[in-house]
């Protein structure tokens, strides 16, 4: 089935009454030749961008209110281009990066992102956190979340974040507010997939523990479903050298904490996915639309 043949194709009955229930107008999801599309180039590149436009072959309308955001049409490629594979742009929407923005992220905050697949919000908020304070990506679902994983990777962001498959309903664990300042603050100390108290966080590696390999493939064997299940507990796949976890007990790192201290040590930020639906509804209402989104 070709695009063509795809974008022809009715919307669900389902999605349709939840774009009603929003006020939102399905015909954003078939005008696909007409939608906008933004890319974010990483600090530090900005001196780049003619060099960008060249690559990508389009010129490039920079986006006023959203700094580093720039328009681009919608048929453009931009996956086999130089510069997003060395990691120097993102492709991101402008509402995420508003949702971002509208946090008013400070040097050392501590952000909690529900939802955090596929991570270009993420990578935005550690580009602005710098060496500083830390991000927490929490999704329900394994496979996406290993997506972010890859993106923080790519980018090189990853010193100051944890990566959790929980329910973000209830997730409740805080974050790190003391980074351990060594990768390895216990040479004897084993590499996380027991689950003893004695257990302690070594630097993460990208080649998993063998246990964890065979846990995984024999889930896959059976069928077992990719989603989170709201009775496991969050499962950490990725970890910071500087996100406070290196050197912590498994323990120490799961403890469930009283409210007066979830009070004064939780996150100072977080953005929840009803942030996004209600950036994306007030861009769809009119404030920001394409024609007035490009200085």
């Amino acid at each position: 089935m070709d695009v063509e043949e795809t974008s022809s194709l009715p919307l669900p009955d389902a999605f349709l009454d939840f774009l009603n229930q929003h006020n939102l107008d399905p015909s954003i999801y078939t005008a696909t030749d007409s939608i906008p599309r933004y890319i974010r180039i990483k600090p530090g590149y900005e001196d780049l961008l003619e060099e960008i436009e060249s690559d990508i072959r389009c010129k490039l309308e920079r986006v006023c209110w959203l700094p580093n955001f720039y328009h681009l049409q919608p048929d453009v490629q931009i996956a086999s281009s130089k510069a997003y594979q060395e990691g120097k742009m993102y492709g991101i929407d402008a509402a995420s990066g508003a949702a971002v923005t509208a946090l008013d992220i400070s040097v050392g905050d501590h952000v909690l992102d529900l939802c955090a697949a596929p991570g270009a919000k993420l990578c935005m908020m550690l580009d602005i956190l710098g060496s500083s304070g830390s991000v927490t990506g929490v999704d329900i679902a394994k496979h996406r979340l290993a997506a972010c994983r890859t993106m923080l990777q790519k980018y090189s962001l990853g010193d100051h974040c944890r990566l959790f498959v929980a329910d973000g309903t209830s997730f409740s664990l805080l974050p790190v507010r003391v980074h351990s300042g060594s990768p390895l603050q216990n040479e004897n100390a084993d590499e996380f997939a027991s689950g003893e108290k004695s257990e302690v966080y070594r630097e993460w590696k990208s080649r998993r523990p063998w246990k964890e390999r065979k846990k995984e493939a024999i889930a896959r064997e059976k069928g077992v479903s990719k989603l989170f299940s709201p009775t496991q507990e969050p499962e950490l796949i990725f970890y910071g050298r500087y996100s406070g976890v290196v050197g912590m007990r498994k323990n120490e790192l799961y403890q469930k904490m009283p409210i007066s201290e979830v009070l004064q040590l939780g996150y100072d930020k977080n953005v929840p996915m009803m942030v996004l639906l209600s950036m994306f509804r007030n861009l769809s209402n009119g404030a920001g639309q394409p024609s007035s989104a490009v200085c």
